[in-house]
């Protein structure tokens, strides 16, 4: 006898992916631990493969897990879709979200085309700042919810992406080989500018801090000068500027994770929505 893909196994087996942590995927999902556990077996029991490994640091996907996880993506936003459409439920409202400037330049058209196409009578209004920041705009209520960034070894954060911060310049420019080393970094509080500072003082490279701001246009124009090397992350770098590596000198930076923070602990159906929008799409961007 055929057996059928259940809506709320895949949605639990979506959560665990995403998160690779059962307690994690388990707060989301709204079930106990070992609840999880069992719904995972009738899962790998209906497709009669594994589809976990589970180890020390949590849980990643086998072959035929990462295989399940697009269809099963595609198979909720199907089913959402259409039983919002039979219920005659549309998303309405105003979403105020915010994201770092070099997220809003590589995810944002998309990720917004992409929502309003699915639900058209949402208003969104966005705001671009440093992550610390947009802390700052949360505990105010200014924003609903933000894309914010977390060091790569965050405890408990919930990790959408990994993002690697790399150092980059003017392609013919001598920035790169002065002694001092002179950069043009983000807000001294964020981490793409503590994390370069503290990886040049551990290999033991003179530096100077010559320009500074929030604003990733005027760092771009400050490497594109040729007057300093900056810090982005690697989907953000202009085609026109360099990203320079070990060879040239340069120590390794670590990846930044990329997560949801939001201003409240029981955000609104719309948020909510926003939300899983951003989890489906970001990893795949």
């Amino acid at each position: 006898m055929s057996q059928s893909l259940d809506i709320d196994l895949l949605r639990s087996f979506v959560a665990i992916a995403e998160t690779g942590v059962l307690g994690q995927a388990a707060l989301r999902v709204g079930r106990t631990q070992s609840a999880l556990s069992m719904q995972m077996q009738r899962l790998e029991g209906i497709v009669e493969q594994p589809l976990l490994h589970r180890t020390g640091r949590g849980v990643t996907l086998t072959a035929t897990g990462e295989r399940l996880l697009v269809r099963a993506g595609e198979l909720l936003r199907k089913h959402d879709e259409a039983l919002a459409e039979l219920r005659g439920e549309q998303l309405s409202g105003v979403l105020r979200f915010s994201c770092p400037d070099d997220y809003a330049v590589v995810f944002l058209p998309y990720l917004l085309q992409s929502f309003a196409s699915l639900h058209p009578r949402v208003q969104l209004e966005v705001m671009c700042a440093p992550t610390p920041r947009l802390h700052e705009l949360l505990a105010r209520h200014t924003v609903d919810l933000a894309l914010v960034s977390v060091a790569g070894d965050a405890a408990g954060a919930d990790v959408i992406r990994r993002e690697p911060l790399v150092w980059v310049a003017h392609r013919d420019g001598i920035a790169a080989s002065l002694d001092p080393l002179p950069l043009a970094l983000g807000a001294p509080d964020a981490l793409d500018h503590k994390l370069p500072r503290q990886a040049l003082e551990a290999a033991g490279r003179a530096y100077r801090l010559a320009y500074a701001s929030s604003s990733l246009s005027g760092l771009v124009g400050m490497a594109r000068s040729g007057q300093a090397v900056i810090v982005l992350t690697r989907t953000a770098v202009p085609d026109d500027l360099q990203i320079l590596t070990p060879e040239q000198g340069f120590p390794d930076l670590p990846s930044v994770g990329v997560t949801l923070a939001f201003d409240r602990d029981a955000p609104t159906a719309l948020t909510a929505a926003f939300a899983a929008h951003v989890r489906k799409f970001l990893p795949a961007a």
